[in-house]
């Protein structure tokens, strides 16, 4: 049932675990040009950590201290000693870099075989990465932990959706890596090429990579009659396999022996209380090239209350509800897209994409939603339009507080890519 004992692992023996391995983490980071830095000039030396709390004496890290440290400020190691890196695309600014000992690479290997174990791929299975590679973590964490745990392997990549097809006709796939957004627009390419979904031999996904609700799984559940598992990861931390869920579904598993977690109020930094959403703060425990401290991820969720039905100890996250920097302020009024995407995948009416695009009317910001409507829902009928039309503003104005201009478009009409949606458009520059 478990892929590795520390999962089952008593609570007090993994705090006493963590708080082991969070002293050592200080003693690694102090090699490093810019903890050795700050660490110094705050007094923080490794005995200065005696249980999980002394965290708290730690400064926190974010991305703009990876950017002024860019390239190699953050090392904790000689270079030559690094066998990997990835990075942010960089496209507006400093990228942020993020290396890897081979330490690391086989501590992520091994995490992510656990998360996969975890929402029940075994070594029998046929795994198709329908990821990008690349600078990207999500294409190779996937495919060296689907390695780690022993299944045939397949480096599909991202789009080209006839192709996935063949691939998973061919070698028998029973389980995909794929983004929310491109499951979706998968689901309405064999919709749209007549192939029934149970007709594949396709019985789990595994998703993540940007946020989604609990509607857009059910509907990838639905639309391709499977299992889908959600998951949270970031390049900082490893990659993906920081907290998968387990098959009872109720929250994602962070792998506390290797990530310890805090969720933050935004602005004061002080801890939420239990099961308040805040911000997520994380610090490596076993990265050995370029651990990184109290790092503010921006990513806003809280913890899932009480003990997993799976038997595992490590705390649960719920879903990722939108990054503290989403936030939308409109009319004085704080909106996270989230928001807006779970009230209108409730819908049956709804199709499977939508844009929310931010504009300017006089002196005040308005917000403009389209919503693709399911083709047997678009009807000549006027009245019959515009009172869907007043229907989906009344259940988002109750939602977020806004009553935001509605425009109902025909399915297939928004721009779609096979990478990450494009959700919100801000024309107001």
């Amino acid at each position: 049932m478990y892929f590795d004992p520390v999962e089952t692992l008593p609570r007090q023996e993994l705090e006493q675990l963590q708080a082991k391995r969070l002293k050592n983490t200080v003693a690694v980071a102090l090699n490093s040009p810019y903890y050795s830095r700050v660490l110094n000039a705050a007094g923080i030396s490794p005995d200065s950590i005696t249980s999980v709390a002394d965290v708290k004496k730690l400064p926190f890290t974010t991305k703009d201290d990876l950017r002024a440290e860019y390239p190699y400020g953050m090392l904790s190691r000689p270079l030559e000693d690094f066998i990997r890196l990835h990075a942010s695309s960089g496209t507006t600014g400093t990228p942020t870099a993020v290396f890897y000992t081979d330490e690391d690479i086989r501590e992520w290997a091994a995490l992510m075989a656990r998360s996969m174990y975890a929402c029940g791929v075994r070594k029998s299975d046929v795994l198709q990465n329908m990821s990008g590679y690349g600078l990207f973590t999500g294409g190779l964490g996937i495919h060296y932990g689907s390695e780690r745990l022993g299944c045939l392997t397949v480096p599909a990549g991202a789009g080209n959706s006839k192709r996935q097809v063949k691939l998973i006709r061919d070698f028998n796939v029973t389980v995909a890596h794929i983004i929310p957004s491109y499951a979706l627009y998968f689901a309405e390419f064999l919709q749209s090429e007549g192939i029934d979904p149970a007709s594949l031999p396709l019985r789990i996904a595994l998703i993540g990579a940007e946020p989604h609700t609990e509607e857009i799984r059910k509907r990838i559940e639905q639309m391709l009659q499977l299992k889908a598992y959600n998951s949270y990861g970031l390049s900082e931390m490893n990659g993906p396999g920081v907290a998968f869920e387990c098959t009872e579904q109720s929250g994602m598993h962070v792998w506390e022996d290797a990530f310890l977690i805090e969720i933050i109020n935004p602005e004061t930094g002080e801890d939420v209380a239990e099961g308040e959403v805040g911000e997520v703060v994380m610090t490596n425990l076993t990265r050995q090239g370029m651990p990184l401290i109290r790092y503010r991820t921006r990513d806003l969720t809280r913890f899932v209350p009480g003990d997993c039905a799976c038997g595992r100890t490590h705390r649960r996250i719920d879903r990722i509800q939108g990054r503290a920097d989403d936030m939308l302020i409109i009319k004085g009024v704080n909106i996270y897209p989230m928001q807006i995407e779970q009230t209108l995948m409730s819908l049956p009416e709804v199709g499977q994409n939508y844009l929310i695009e931010l504009f300017h009317e006089g002196t005040m910001d308005q917000i403009r939603v389209k919503v693709e409507i399911r083709e047997e829902f678009f009807v000549e009928d006027m009245r019959e339009l515009q009172a869907l039309q007043k229907r989906i503003a009344t259940r988002l104005r109750d939602e977020i507080l806004v009553t935001p201009r509605v425009e109902l478009v025909q399915s297939e009409s928004i721009p779609k890519t096979e990478g990450k949606a494009m959700r919100v458009k801000d024309l107001r520059n």
